[in-house]
């Protein structure tokens, strides 16, 4: 029972993520762009859990997910900081 409802999971989440990668690949500003990709971070993050417990080690998983989450996080931080442009730091 349970195992069919992981698969069920996993596959409504495979099908957002594609959607997540059309709306990316289309759209046309640069924040729209942000803003899939950090929800695209996101549904890997909860696939990767929900195929843990779908395997039965979700604990291995969730670390991985984990550390995952936090690299989206940081690259996320890292394109915006590039794409708000360089303070001048005397001012």
């Amino acid at each position: 029972m349970m195992n069919t409802f992981y698969i069920i999971a996993l596959a409504a989440l495979i099908v957002f993520l594609f959607l997540m990668v059309l709306h990316m690949v289309r759209s046309k500003s640069i924040y729209d762009r942000m803003n899939a990709l950090a929800v695209i971070n996101s549904d890997v993050v909860i696939l990767i859990v929900v195929f843990g417990f779908q395997d039965g080690r979700p604990e291995m998983y969730i670390d991985i997910a984990i550390a995952y989450a936090i690299l989206g996080f940081v690259s996320n931080i890292v394109v915006a900081k590039y794409l708000g442009g360089k303070k001048d730091a005397d001012k």
